[in-house]
């Protein structure tokens, strides 16, 4: 079947939990994944908001805890959440490119296995229902959702943050990788954080202005 990149057709309908046990069970990328398969999600189909990240790092590996690092800690300051909301699967999924820890390259983790997102997220999202935002963190998720509504590159996809709106809001990675980025881009800070603060507390029904 020809499916357009980001979109979700009806797929034949199976129950949460028996996808749920079907994806921790999957070794379909086993041979490729130096310290074997975990995949690490965080779904409910009563989910308002949809993290879609790249892949789990080593301690996320380790701890089967999604975003249990520190560019975890990070997001959930860009958020205004703290870990009792980011951590409830009822209000937040979350849900990577690529479900397992890839692996070390030469520059960092590799890249998100290219298996999951056409294996999984047609299934998944048949079942979150009730999701009102996705962010989009990293070209990787931007790629796949947003198809050729991206911009030329993830900084000028970030910075037209507006032009998805309501549904989706692109991010850069909140890795201490991307301090620099940062420094350089400080529109980020004053322009997207306000609104991704904003919109999150009103899909999560959450004090505006709060902090975590």
């Amino acid at each position: 079947m020809d499916v357009k990149v980001g979109s979700f057709p009806q797929v034949e309908r199976e129950s949460f939990d028996s996808l749920l046990a079907a994806i921790h069970a999957c070794t379909v990328c086993a041979a490729h994944l130096p310290l074997g398969p975990r995949p690490v999600v965080q779904l409910d189909p009563r989910a308002r908001l949809l993290i879609v990240g790249q892949a789990p790092g080593l301690k996320v590996h380790q701890t089967g805890i999604p975003w249990n690092d520190a560019s975890g800690r990070m997001l959930r300051q860009w958020l205004g959440i703290d870990e009792s909301v980011f951590h409830d699967a009822s209000r937040v999924a979350i849900m990577p490119m690529g479900f397992c820890y890839p692996g070390r390259g030469k520059g960092g983790d590799l890249p998100p296995r290219r298996e999951c997102a056409p294996l999984w997220f047609h299934r998944v999202h048949a079942h979150l229902t009730r999701i009102e935002l996705i962010l989009l963190i990293g070209r990787y998720a931007q790629a796949w959702y947003l198809g050729k509504d991206q911009k030329a590159n993830l900084t000028r996809t970030v910075a037209a943050f507006a032009d998805y709106a309501p549904r989706y809001i692109p991010l850069v990675h909140p890795s201490p990788r991307n301090t620099a980025w940062m420094q350089r881009n400080r529109w980020f800070e004053h322009d997207v954080l306000p609104e991704l603060r904003s919109r999150v507390a009103t899909v999560l029904d959450l004090p505006q202005g709060a902090s975590p």
